[in-house]
């Protein structure tokens, strides 16, 4: 009976943590956590962070979960511009930028990385609607690929950043370039300026 008053009362967080729990019973013994995830009714998201299985089947919960376990972060980088559909491929994994440290997770929902940047490069996204009038932090087109030029130091070269197969038509008719100059300015980082230089050579920009 206790679960069900406790589903009643932690469902519509959808992600939740143990403080969140210990906030409403201090009383409550961390074991039920464990007796319920090995039961299936809920599922544990990372240490300290869960949710219930009904949340599988509703879209955009992972993105927004990537929000949730680890914060301050937003996602950026391959799953961003895949969801702008910048780049063809699916993206195995939910990659975000975080003012901590650099992390992964795997949960029932898939996997999720975190790459760290400094505090003052933690700028650049914005809010996205999803179902329940939630919203997740996603990281605009430019600054997604400014974030991966500046953490993938790999992308130096033209043959590298072919392989990335940017979409042209979007690069050329819905990318803001000027907003990705004014963007790499606040980076202060020379190794940056000459990757977008290559990028700019590369795709005719």
């Amino acid at each position: 009976m206790f679960f069900l008053e406790f589903k009643d009362r932690m469902f519509n967080l959808a992600c939740f943590s143990i403080y969140q729990i210990f906030a409403w019973r201090p009383d409550f013994d961390p074991n039920n956590l464990t007796r319920w995830v090995k039961k299936g009714y809920l599922i544990r998201l990372k240490k300290g962070f869960y949710t219930f299985p009904e949340y599988k089947s509703k879209p955009d919960y992972s993105l927004y979960f990537a929000n949730r376990i680890y914060k301050p972060s937003y996602i950026s980088l391959h799953t961003a511009l895949a969801f702008y559909g910048m780049i063809p491929e699916a993206v195995v994994q939910i990659t975000s930028v975080t003012a901590l440290k650099t992390i992964s997770f795997t949960n029932d929902f898939g996997g999720y990385s975190y790459y760290s940047l400094k505090e003052q490069l933690m700028f650049g996204y914005e809010l996205k609607p999803m179902a329940d009038q939630r919203t997740i932090q996603f990281a605009t087109p430019e600054k997604a690929l400014l974030d991966l030029l500046y953490l993938y130091s790999f992308y130096n070269s033209e043959q590298e950043l072919k392989e990335l197969r940017l979409d042209e038509n979007y690069l050329r008719e819905d990318f803001n370039m000027d907003l990705l100059l004014e963007y790499s300015s606040r980076f202060r980082s020379k190794a940056l300026d000459k990757r977008i230089k290559k990028l700019f050579n590369t795709y005719y920009l």
